[in-house]
């Protein structure tokens, strides 16, 4: 009976362990709201849209995409919307995608965005056609661009944490533009050198660029230092926040018009307005004057700083 007794025990032990480490390696580091829409479309029955949505979803965040373990609270989390504008056939769309991912601010219940970011994409899908990892292999259009966003999300979250603690991430992004085929003259388009300063190449470029570097140092002393002691002291908060904004002007003078700062005004412009509007009025001009200039086509929108 000892024995026997001793085999259960130590069955249990290993089912134990087995579900501990099934756990663990289930451990996904995202949260992402996935949203189809398809508003003016005729050839495709919208259930092959709903089918889209929910593989897209299980894709983001039922995959291991990094070595690091993440408790279920620290998922980052953040919103992904592909609206279909319109079919080139029965399997090809064009669309616009809508990226934001966001963070908690420690000592509040208040989240900052890292990326609020529309591209507008092309790509094919037919019903139930598989969506694979890409980070090292070029599968479809719509492989990669889903793999690239999301090495783009992680490794902002990444660097908002820990000063330069994306360059993996974003190396793992470069790999997946440089993937691309470059026969594709619409792909040429969304992911080459050729293409507009604010697509998928340049992103990445200037993410990985010397000249941007100093800038991504100044993003993570802006929230580490900054909005995450704002509970603490809102006056040296603001301050230290106010110094991160006087770096992304230096840089934004030896690297005029660069898709990353966009990303970053895009992400930042409401939240720099409220947080600044508390701010005494030597501090406020200050703020006012860097970010006009960061910012030139929303100008109006810092008014309330001036």
């Amino acid at each position: 009976m000892y024995k026997l007794t001793g085999i259960k025990s130590m069955k249990y032990i290993f089912i134990s362990l087995y579900l501990i480490m099934s756990l663990a390696s289930n451990a996904q580091e995202l949260n992402i709201n996935v949203q189809v829409t398809a508003p003016r479309l005729n050839l495709v029955d919208p259930k092959v849209f709903e089918t889209m949505e929910a593989q897209i979803s299980d894709f983001i965040n039922k995959t291991k995409w990094t070595d690091d373990e993440f408790e279920p609270q620290e998922k980052i989390e953040g919103n992904l919307n592909i609206t279909i504008s319109s079919e080139l056939s029965a399997t090809s769309f064009t669309a616009d995608i809508y990226v934001q991912s966001i963070r908690p601010v420690f000592g509040s219940n208040y989240k900052t965005q890292i990326i609020n970011f529309v591209d507008k994409v092309s790509f094919a899908y037919q019903e139930y056609q598989p969506i694979q990892n890409s980070f090292n292999n070029y599968y479809d259009p719509l492989s990669s661009l889903l793999t690239y966003y999301v090495y783009l999300i992680i490794g902002s979250d990444y660097d908002s944490f820990s000063s330069l603690g994306g360059d993996k991430h974003f190396q793992t992004a470069q790999n997946i533009v440089s993937s691309i085929p470059t026969g594709n003259q619409s792909l040429a388009v969304e992911w080459g050198s050729q293409g507009s300063n604010r697509n998928k190449y340049w992103i990445i470029e200037n993410i990985r660029n010397a000249r941007i570097r100093p800038m991504r140092q100044a993003i993570y002393d802006y929230h580490i230092n900054g909005l995450d002691k704002m509970s603490e002291d809102a006056a040296r908060s603001r301050a230290i926040m106010l110094s991160s904004l006087t770096t992304a002007n230096d840089v934004n003078k030896s690297y005029p018009n660069s898709a990353f700062m966009q990303l970053f005004v895009n992400a930042k412009r409401d939240e720099i307005i409220e947080i600044y509007k508390g701010a005494g009025r030597g501090e406020q001009t200050k703020v006012y004057d860097i970010m006009v200039k960061l910012d030139p086509a929303q100008a109006s929108r810092y008014s309330s700083i001036k």
